[in-house]
């Protein structure tokens, strides 16, 4: 799993498809996922589209392309778990015992059921997917000048090779920044000058100060970028920093929440 996670509200449109997935059964119940088409003119050239999980899991990062992205159109209620779901902390993690222990509706019981299918899936590949339920990320005020949170845009770093999944069910979702449009904070001129008064030691020591502390994985917007709303029910496998990478880091952020909306999340 990756070391660290860290607004436009440009709509993607969303043509429906000509084929449906059967991707496999729970609970004795067929699931049907309709896998569509994604319209991102200003991205083409950073996310590959696949077809079904085997096409995502099985087709590699390459050239400029470090973000892949199963679309699909989900079935169910998942704002009913979401509601069935005791949230007394920031997060809560849903694991499989907990999500069969709901009572629900049927349209409840199709969305547990691609929930546990997604999770299996992920599973079976090596992952370790996580179901969050999420009222709020903590906020980083250790630096205001610089925060390290996941609302952030921000890349993941990994020791090993590995690759970031996501997929948001309900609430508002995740964002990735194309890497043309992103500048790397450590680099802005401003920045850097007050990082170096916050570190305060000799010059040769800067640069793994900051990798020790994350700040080099964070990035800003340029005037014109336009991020990408991955929207709900797609799958994503992002790029990671780890060495040997054939590709830039995807970056991408958590987005800011909906009063009163809370968001479910998995990822790994």
């Amino acid at each position: 799993m990756p070391l660290s996670r860290t607004n436009t509200k440009q709509a993607i449109g969303l043509k429906p498809s000509a084929w449906v997935n059967y991707t496999g059964r729970e609970a004795n119940n067929l699931i049907l996922i309709k896998t569509i088409m994604i319209n991102l003119p200003d991205v083409e050239t950073q996310i590959y589209h696949a077809t079904d999980f085997k096409s995502l899991i099985s087709t590699p990062f390459h050239g400029t392309i470090n973000a892949l992205c199963w679309p699909r159109e989900l079935t169910g209620d998942f704002g009913e778990i979401v509601n069935k779901v005791a949230l007394n902390e920031n997060i809560v993690e849903l694991d499989e015992g907990g999500l069969c222990a709901l009572q629900l509706s049927e349209q409840g019981n199709l969305a547990r059921d691609i929930l546990l299918n997604d999770l299996k899936l992920l599973k079976a590949h090596g992952a370790s997917p996580v179901l969050n339920l999420i009222r709020c990320y903590e906020r980083d005020d250790a630096y205001p000048f610089f925060p390290t949170d996941v609302y952030s845009f921000h890349v993941d770093r990994a020791v090993v090779p590995t690759d970031t999944f996501l997929c948001t069910y309900y609430g508002e979702p995740s964002e990735i920044l194309p890497n043309a449009q992103a500048i790397q904070k450590v680099l802005v001129p401003e920045i850097r000058d007050g990082l170096k008064k916050l570190y305060g030691g000799e010059p040769e020591g800067f640069e793994s100060f900051l990798s020790e502390y994350f700040f080099d994985l964070h990035y800003l917007a340029t005037p014109a970028a336009r991020p990408l709303n991955l929207g709900l029910g797609n799958l994503w496998k992002l790029a990671v920093d780890h060495a040997g990478s054939p590709v830039p880091p995807c970056v991408h952020r958590a987005p800011k929440e909906k009063n009163g909306q809370s968001r479910l999340l998995l990822i790994c």
